[in-house]
C-alpha cells in the first residue's frame, strides 16, 4: 500500500478521510494544517513574540518544533516557557527533556515554579484544599493558567501558544456541559485576535492520535511518566468514551468540533455576562474576582 501523495510506502491511514500517507507526507500535512489554522484564526501577527508553553509531553514538544520551523521563515519570534508544579518524581523528567530539546532547537527557555509564584507546590496546595471533592486537576489547572499568564508577561510575549489538540477541546466542552458551566463554552472560540494577551491553540483542529504519530515518526522524545493525579478527574473517562465513538464512527470528532464552534459562537453572542477585569489581578473574568484569585486566596486562608 503506497502513499496517496508519493510512491513511498504508506505509514498512516486517516480513517475519517481514507487518506493513506507515508511518514514524510504525513508530517508535512500536520505542519500545513497547523499553519492553516494559525492563518485562519489570525493567531500570530507580524513581529509577535510567542510564548510556547512546553510541558514535556508530545503535544507541546510537537508544537514547539513546528512553531520554531515557522518562525525561521516568518516574521515572529518564540520563547519556550515551562511550569513546574513541584510534583515529586514527575516534573523532573519533563524538565530535562524540554531543556535538551530547546537547546537542540536553539530556543530560549525559562521555567516558572508554583513554589515561587504562589509560595505553594501543587502537593502543598492539595493538602490545603477544603474537600477531596475538589480535584487535583481543577486546582492545578487554575494555578497553571495563572502561572502561564505570569510567564508570558514576564518575557514580554504577545501570544501564548499551547499544545491543546482537537480531542482536548471536545473533552473540555463535555466537561463544561455536564458541570453546567455554559459561560465557559462561550469562550471556546479559537479566534482570540481581539484579546490583549492572545491565547492560541494551533493544534485545535488536529486529532490527538495524529500528534502522537507525528511525535513518533519524527523520533521526538517526550515524557513517559504519567501525572500521578491524571485519573482523579472525569477527563480520562470522557476521552475513552469519545475514542470509542470515533473507532465506531470515523469522523465523529470532527463533526462534534464543528458543532462546538457553532454553539460557542451562539452562547458568546447571547450571553448577558460581559468580561470584566478581576479586582485582584486585572485579568478577564465574569465576576469581581477571577477563579484563579479565588482559589489562591482560599488556599492561603486555609494555610493560616
Amino acid at each position: 500500500m503506497n502513499c496517496d501523495r508519493c510512491d513511498n510506502p504508506a505509514a498512516y491511514t486517516r480513517k475519517y478521510s481514507g487518506e493513506k500517507l507515508c511518514s514524510q507526507c504525513f508530517s508535512k500535512s500536520i505542519v500545513r494544517k497547523t499553519a492553516k489554522t494559525i492563518s485562519k484564526y489570525n493567531m500570530i501577527k507580524h513581529d509577535d513574540l510567542v510564548a510556547v508553553a512546553v510541558s514535556g509531553g508530545k503535544d507541546s514538544l510537537a508544537l514547539l518544533k513546528i512553531i520554531n520551523e515557522m518562525a525561521l521563515t516568518h516574521s515572529f519570534r518564540i520563547k519556550a516557557i515551562t511550569i513546574d508544579e513541584g510534583i515529586p518524581g514527575y516534573r523532573n523528567e519533563a524538565l530535562e527533556i524540554v531543556e535538551k530539546f530547546c537547546a537542540e532547537l536553539n530556543v530560549e527557555h525559562k521555567v516558572y515554579a508554583y513554589k515561587d509564584l504562589f509560595e505553594l507546590t501543587l502537593d502543598e496546595a492539595l493538602d490545603l484544599r477544603e474537600s477531596d471533592k475538589t480535584s487535583s486537576c481543577s486546582i492545578c489547572g487554575t494555578l497553571r493558567r495563572r502561572a502561564i499568564d505570569y510567564a508570558a508577561k514576564d518575557i514580554g510575549a504577545d501570544v501564548i501558544a499551547t499544545g491543546h489538540n482537537l480531542d482536548d477541546t471536545l473533552q473540555t466542552f463535555v466537561i463544561n456541559m455536564i458541570s453546567g458551566d455554559t459561560t465557559k463554552i462561550g469562550w471556546m472560540d479559537p479566534d482570540t485576535s481581539a484579546n490583549d494577551l492572545r491565547k492560541i491553540k494551533p493544534f485545535c483542529e488536529i486529532y490527538e492520535a495524529e500528534i502522537v504519530f507525528y511525535a513518533f515518526t519524527n523520533d521526538m522524545p517526550f515524557q513517559s511518566e504519567p501525572c500521578p493525579h491524571m485519573n482523579e478527574g472525569i477527563r480520562t473517562e470522557i476521552r475513552e468514551f469519545l475514542n470509542s465513538l470515533e473507532n465506531q464512527h470515523s469522523g465523529i470528532k470532527n463533526n462534534l468540533y464543528q458543532s462546538i464552534l457553532k454553539v460557542s459562537t451562539a452562547i458568546k453572542n447571547s450571553s448577558s455576562k460581559e468580561k470584566i477585569k478581576c479586582e485582584k489581578c486585572g485579568n478577564d473574568c465574569t465576576g469581581n474576582v477571577c477563579s484563579v484569585c479565588s482559589v489562591v486566596l482560599k488556599l492561603k486562608e486555609n494555610q493560616t
